[in-house]
Order: C-alpha cells, then sequence, then structure tokens
C-alpha cells in the first residue's frame, strides 16, 4: 500500500502535538517484530499520533526499522530523532457499540390526548425530548426528577 505523505506544516503542527507524547510503543533488542507491529497498530488506531522507543544501537538498522515500520502500518513518518521515531495515521471511524446505543439523547414521542368532544378525533403531537426530559400523565414535558441531596450536618 501506499505510505502517506505530508507537508512540511503539517509534519510541524504533528511534531507539535507529539512534544508532550510518552512512547507507547518499545522496539527491543530483537529489533522490528511481528508482536511490535501489531501494539503500533492499535496504538495508531486509539491515538492517531504515537511515539516509538527504538533500543537498537546502530543507526543504519534504526532507520530502516523507522521505514519499515512506516510501511507495514501505512502511516506517515513525522520524525526520527535519535532513538524516538513519531509516527502519523488517520484513525479510523469508531463503530457503534451497545454502550453508545445507551446512552440517553434527544428522541421523538408521540402525545395523544383526547378531544373535549366525543365526535372529533384526539389530536396527536410529536415532540423532541433531551435526554433529561420526561412526558408525565398528562402529557406535559418534564425534566426527570433528579435525586434529592442529602444534608451533610445530619
Amino acid at each position: 500500500m501506499t505510505a502517506l505523505t505530508l507537508t512540511s506544516a503539517q509534519r510541524r503542527e504533528l511534531r507539535a502535538q507529539a512534544h508532550h507524547l510518552e512512547p507507547v510503543v518499545m522496539i527491543g533488542g530483537d529489533g522490528l517484530t511481528g508482536a511490535v507491529t501489531k501494539e503500533a497498530h492499535a496504538a495508531l488506531n486509539a491515538h492517531g499520533l504515537i511515539k516509538v522507543r527504538a533500543m537498537i544501537d546502530d543507526r543504519a538498522t534504526r532507520d530502516a526499522a523507522f521505514v519499515q515500520l512506516c510501511h507495514d502500518l501505512d502511516a506517515a513518518p513525522v520524525q526520527h530523532i535519535g532513538k524516538l521515531f513519531v509516527i502519523w495515521r488517520p484513525m479510523p471511524e469508531k463503530t457503534k457499540t451497545e454502550r453508545d446505543d445507551a446512552k440517553p439523547g434527544p428522541r421523538i414521542v408521540k402525545i395523544v390526548t383526547a378531544a373535549k368532544s366525543a365526535n372529533r378525533r384526539p389530536q396527536v403531537k410529536k415532540v423532541r425530548l433531551l435526554g433529561n426530559e420526561r412526558v408525565t400523565p398528562g402529557g406535559l414535558v418534564k425534566r426527570a426528577k433528579a435525586p434529592r441531596q442529602k444534608s451533610s450536618k445530619k
């Protein structure tokens, strides 16, 4: 696959963002292994911008590992200073989970109120409720009741 390329302005911005980061992946004495690539892939999916520390003494081997890691992960090389690599890849879109569906959010509710005359149709009204709102049995929209605060003096 093709490696990402960055402009100098993009690279400068990413270097500034990476300044505060700690290395999340370490390349040990065995060099670039499958486990290291897998961990770097997981870290890029979670963060997008990561630092990698290489415990390799040979400069040429470190350079080759940096290029190979960026190529294997389809990531853009941002910076290589000594034994630290900074790598960036756009974060993938997150998929919905069951937990995301459980959060209260805006929802549409139908409120049906009976007509005053028996010969008329009931009134149907669609109302948008926020996460902290509820519909009373009378058809009114109210905020949900918050738990009552207890006094610390008792």
